[in-house]
């Protein structure tokens, strides 16, 4: 393996650049419009352009990446995570290509990929598992009556999805249907398919993984614990390693049950398989994700494995030393840093970094994909960074975690920052670990409310879609990019439209992105509280609620991209 295509963006994208460099392998960067001044657009040995600005423009689209490919002389492609990180179809085409692929085998992506399967292969092994359907169902009726018959909460969850997208948990009856329409939406948008299956959900339970590594010539082993119980939206922001407070007993069953559902797939490269575990100690598999995760950095902290160099070696047929589990080298804890406002409900908030000022000392790590002066880009997931802090045990890596995050600036965009100091104060993380998955939602909430007032709003720039056009040197033709700016006849583009925040009967995006879906008709007369719309923005739905009862004037169309505090709605009041 000479040469390397990263068929991914951001911090993940930096990270396999790193790796390539250590291996002494050449990377290559794929980029999207507004990513064209990204760090990893910088530091990979080469870069390409995907030629547009959203994610089926580029991230997503197989043949473009395998064209590039082609013509960059890439011998392997590391997907990195997310978009098509877990597509078997695409693994299938890289290897067709004679490329080769960092990652499990298509045929293993197809079955531990596609969850209801997964579920299947972990009864076959004797794994724990709650009660779910036997296939993808096709519609919300079918949802409600699972609900019926089974009870509350009910995980409605993508089949070929990770990452928590397409993933909606029902603790009421009445939304149910609505919350099935909206996961086989965001599977749709996120993954290209939208087939969905439902299974019991175990309230109030610590989200427990196992990290493991196979190699191609059988050998599959459990690099240990994380616990990743702090999520809001079924997306993960805290995670640690090993997970603390397990019994010898629940920590046993954990790398078993993974080590024999991966070693029953033939699995090879990186991967994870997630568990709950109830406050009654009951444990349940929940999937596996075939690919890198975002929160391997604490592994590595823990175990001093590079496990992105050892995917690469793995998918060049590189042997794992068979052992046992490694004995944990102190405590690891990683905060995602994301821009999202924890004051406005954790609303993504795409925009400038008028200031970035990450922390260091000894014990500090920063997995980032931003820089000072950079754009969070609207079109793409709203992380810009994760923060892992290290120490000989919890209690230090802890005090570290404080530290550091009183350390970091960021200005420009909105950030979690404030949560994650908030969660430092709380004795339910630091002390008797009574989080669980919707701890932030619930019990934390109010707490959270009273540190976090809403972040001042930011207004994205424009998107500027590149201008591109054919020149001719020396008689060769030459395709040439430039931003709108550059050229002296470019119009300038028009500012973002907004609305005063104070109008009355006025509806305004809380957040910039597509206005996907109007969920009631034009003239409508609606009540309070009633959704109106879908705005989705860095691959999350946002639901539009009517502040008031009245009828209702559109003033936006599906589709349409809206600023923050764009007007989409006027709702006049009756009489």
């Amino acid at each position: 393996m000479r040469r390397l295509l990263i068929a991914n963006r951001g911090e993940i994208a930096l990270r396999v650049i790193r790796a390539c460099a250590d291996e002494g392998i050449a990377s290559i960067a794929v980029y999207a419009d507004p990513d064209r001044d990204a760090p990893f657009v910088r530091l990979a040995d080469e870069a390409w352009p995907l030629e547009g600005s959203r994610p089926s423009q580029t991230y997503l689209d197989a043949d473009k990446i395998l064209a590039i490919a082609a013509r960059a002389g890439a011998d392997a492609i590391h997907p990195g995570y997310g978009f098509l990180s877990e597509n078997a179809g695409f693994a299938r085409a890289v290897q067709q290509a004679g490329l080769i692929w960092i990652g499990p085998d298509p045929g293993v992506i197809d079955a531990l990929g596609d969850k209801i399967r997964a579920r299947e292969i972990a009864q076959a092994v004797g794994a724990p598992l709650v009660a779910g359907s036997p296939g993808p169902i096709a519609s919300g009726a079918e949802a409600l009556a699972f609900a019926r018959d089974h009870g509350l909460p009910l995980a409605i969850k993508a089949a070929f999805g990770g990452g928590g997208r397409g993933m909606k948990v029902a603790w009421d009856l009445d939304e149910v249907e609505e919350l099935f329409d909206s996961a086989t939406r965001e599977a749709v948008t996120a993954f290209g398919r939208g087939e969905c299956y439902v299974e019991q959900f175990l309230d109030r339970p610590r989200h427990i993984e196992a990290q493991i590594l196979g190699d191609r010539h059988g050998t599959v082993r459990v690099l240990g614990t994380r616990d990743c119980s702090l999520q809001r939206r079924n997306q993960k922001l805290v995670e640690e390693a090993p997970a603390p407070f397990l019994t010898g007993d629940q920590r046993a069953r954990i790398h078993d049950s993974a080590q024999a559902i991966c070693a029953h797939a033939g699995y090879s490269g990186a991967g994870t398989v997630e568990f709950l575990l109830a406050s009654d100690g009951k444990i349940s598999f929940l999937e596996v994700n075939t690919r890198l995760q975002v929160e391997h950095p604490v592994t590595e902290e823990t175990t001093g494995i590079d496990i992105v160099r050892a995917m690469i070696r793995v998918a060049q047929g590189a042997r794992l030393a068979p052992g046992d589990v490694p004995e944990p080298q102190g405590h690891a804890i990683e905060f995602r840093i994301n821009a999202e406002d924890p004051g406005r409900g954790f609303l993504p908030t795409p925009g400038p970094i008028t200031l970035w000022s990450p922390p260091g000392g000894i014990g500090i790590r920063l997995d980032s994909g931003v820089e000072q002066g950079g754009q969070v880009a609207g079109q793409f997931d709203s992380m810009m960074a994760k923060l892992i802090v290290h120490g000989p045990d919890r209690a230090t890596a802890l005090a570290r975690a404080r530290r550091a995050l009183r350390e970091f600036r960021i200005e420009g965009v909105a950030s979690v920052l404030p949560f994650h100091r908030a969660v430092l104060e709380a004795p339910e993380f630091t002390e008797d670990f009574a989080v669980h998955t919707r701890w932030i939602e619930t019990e934390f909430a109010d707490r959270l409310a009273a540190a976090t007032g809403p972040a001042p709003r930011v207004t994205p720039a424009p998107e500027t879609p590149m201008i591109r056009f054919a020149i001719e040197i020396d008689g060769r033709r030459h395709d040439i990019a430039l931003p709108p700016g550059v050229l002296a006849s470019a119009a300038p583009l028009p500012d973002a439209p907004g609305a005063p925040e104070d109008a009355p009967d006025l509806v305004t995006a809380p957040v910039a992105g597509t206005l996907s879906l109007w969920q009631v008709e034009e003239g409508a007369e609606v009540v309070q509280g009633q959704v109106l719309a879908i705005v989705e923005a860095m691959k999350m739905e946002t639901r539009i609620e009517a502040p008031h009862d009245g009828r209702l004037t559109r003033l936006a169309a599906e589709g349409d991209t809206v600023a923050q505090g764009a007007p989409l709605a006027r709702i006049r009041s009756p009489g």
